[in-house]
């Protein structure tokens, strides 16, 4: 039997880079639901289960074990979303990985990632299968096997 993740939540607001994201993590065939929300207040409401998120069939917008963020959107960006999230009461809260995705090349952006607890890596976009079979492997050892296509 294949172990998966629930669910991976994408946290971009560029239509181009959730598209190639979701193909991406579809060919690892690694999660049962990928979800996505287009800037960070969105993101907070899906993990509250508020505004278009809500509702009564706990499956409709299950939680997420991965999140994958970028820092510029727009309405609330990748670190404000980091400072809301901080302050949620998540049930499973210390299940979810939060990985800050970012075409930013600025050293202080991955500096100020690294020093952020919540945050479990920085990694550069455009996304590739290399690179999220590597964050697999390091936030959920042993999920990597069978699975990959």
């Amino acid at each position: 039997m294949n172990k998966k993740l629930n669910c991976v939540l994408l946290v971009d607001d560029d239509f181009a880079t959730n598209f190639i994201n979701k193909k991406i993590i579809l060919k690892t065939n690694l999660t049962e639901y990928i979800q996505v929300a287009l800037n960070g207040k969105e993101a907070i409401e899906y993990l509250c289960k508020q505004g278009k998120f809500e509702s009564t069939d706990d499956n409709e917008y299950p939680s997420p074990q991965l999140i994958l963020l970028d820092i510029n959107m727009p309405v609330m960006d990748g670190w404000e979303f980091i400072e809301e999230y901080k302050n949620l009461n998540l049930e499973n809260k210390e299940n979810i990985i939060v990985v800050m995705l970012s075409s930013s090349f600025n050293p202080a952006d991955r500096a100020k990632a690294e020093s952020i607890k919540e945050i479990s890596a920085f990694n550069q976009k455009p996304m590739n299968k290399e690179a999220l079979l590597e964050i697999f492997e390091k936030a959920f050892p042993g999920l990597i096997g069978e699975n990959i296509s």
